[in-house]
């Protein structure tokens, strides 16, 4: 009876006995789990350091090509500023290989390469201690007398130029380290802190509890309270009126055509709020404070000797600019005034109408016409027969 039972039972649940019999096997070789060429595959998020700020329909070539020349000259530009301040202007070359950063060439790369890329700028020598060394050629020595010269002659301008700095920070006062780690963007000389002392009745060096030595103006000047948006608007109002967009709202009822749109746009753009005045009583987020903000990054850049400007060097001057954190995203919302070139992590924002459409500057500085000989130089391999310094 109970073997007939059992029999009965096996025989009305096959399942049962399949599961007892697979019960013995393994079942490792089994595909449990869906293989990875199957998978979908997953869109990584391009890093901040590579992503491009523009997107390709949007992008201007040439100021992007301007960001590459930086790169490709940023051995020549840091070393020839690091070697003017050195005794006798040569540097040991063992110990010029532990300065990447300082000099600018490439972490674990080995520094003569980038000498010998620029013969007529830079070149080495063993010195009677027997050890190997590097500095200027003669030639390059002969540049630099030259850009000297240039210094002095513009030496009143770029007193104008820190005086319009400090014109436009709260309180009338910056830290010279500041001016000094961005001094090469408006054209300031290496030695300006010892030129100050020449202009005692404009500047004052005050020296804080920490040690901080601050730059203060001492007197304001109306003449140069003028900003570059207000000169031209005397000569062109219609493109200044253009310069800032700051939409109203407005529902589709309406039926505005553009140029409708537009001077009803005009009520908030208008009137413009001048970078000389006093922004740090403005309301953080209101139109006025974006107004001002926006202005006070249209004269920086206009100071500047290429009208443009890296996010480091404006980040520097977050405090006595009054500029927030939100000035990337602020920049953005004006692309028929400014352009951001470069990557998410290291933009550089341009004045568009200081260039014309083929990326020259309109107004070029002197010195800014001196580096470009310089740049051209440092690409040749031996000086041309026609080729002179004073040129």
């Amino acid at each position: 009876m109970t073997l007939l039972h059992l029999h009965t039972q096996t025989t009305n649940n096959p399942f049962r006995t399949l599961r007892s019999f697979i019960a013995h096997f393994s079942t490792s070789f089994l595909i449990t789990k869906i293989p990875k060429k199957f998978k979908k595959k997953r869109k990584q998020k391009e890093s901040p350091r590579s992503k491009l700020v523009q997107t390709r329909p949007n992008i201007i070539p040439h100021f992007e090509d301007i960001l590459q020349r930086d790169g490709h000259y940023r051995f020549l530009t840091k070393t020839k500023d690091y070697l003017s301040k050195q005794p006798h202007h040569v540097l040991l070359l063992d110990e010029a290989g532990k300065l990447h950063q300082q000099l600018g060439f490439p972490r674990g790369r080995k520094v003569l390469k980038s000498i010998q890329r620029h013969p007529l700028i830079f070149e080495t020598y063993r010195h009677t201690d027997n050890k190997m060394w590097f500095g200027f050629t003669d030639f390059m020595d002969g540049l630099l007398s030259v850009e000297q010269g240039l210094v002095n002659e513009l030496e009143q301008h770029r007193v104008d130029v820190v005086r319009k700095l400090l014109m436009m920070s709260t309180n009338r006062r910056i830290p010279l380290s500041k001016i000094y780690h961005n001094r090469l963007l408006f054209g300031i000389p290496e030695d300006f802190r010892d030129r100050i002392g020449k202009y005692s009745d404009l500047f004052r060096v005050v020296v804080e509890g920490d040690g901080k030595r601050i730059l203060e103006l001492l007197h304001w000047d109306d003449s140069l309270a003028v900003s570059y948006l207000e000169k031209k608007f005397i000569v062109d109002e219609e493109k200044v009126k253009k310069a800032f967009k700051f939409p109203i709202k407005h529902g589709r009822m309406l039926e505005l055509d553009l140029e409708s749109q537009r001077t009803l746009n005009m009520l908030n753009t208008l009137p413009l709020v001048s970078p000389y005045s006093d922004g740090s009583k403005l309301d953080l987020w209101t139109l006025e404070a974006e107004k001002y903000r926006l202005g006070i990054i249209h004269e920086f850049l206009s100071l500047t000797l290429e009208k443009r400007a890296y996010i480091h060097n404006i980040v520097e001057f977050k405090e006595e600019l009054s500029l927030t954190k939100h000035t990337y995203q602020m920049l953005q919302k004006q692309r028929q005034t400014f352009y951001l070139a470069g990557t998410e992590m290291n933009w550089c924002v341009f004045l568009k109408d200081a260039y014309t459409e083929d990326g020259m500057l309109i107004d070029k500085d002197p010195q800014v016409s001196f580096n470009e000989k310089l740049y051209q130089y440092a690409d040749m391999k031996e000086l041309d027969a026609d080729k002179d310094v004073e040129e």
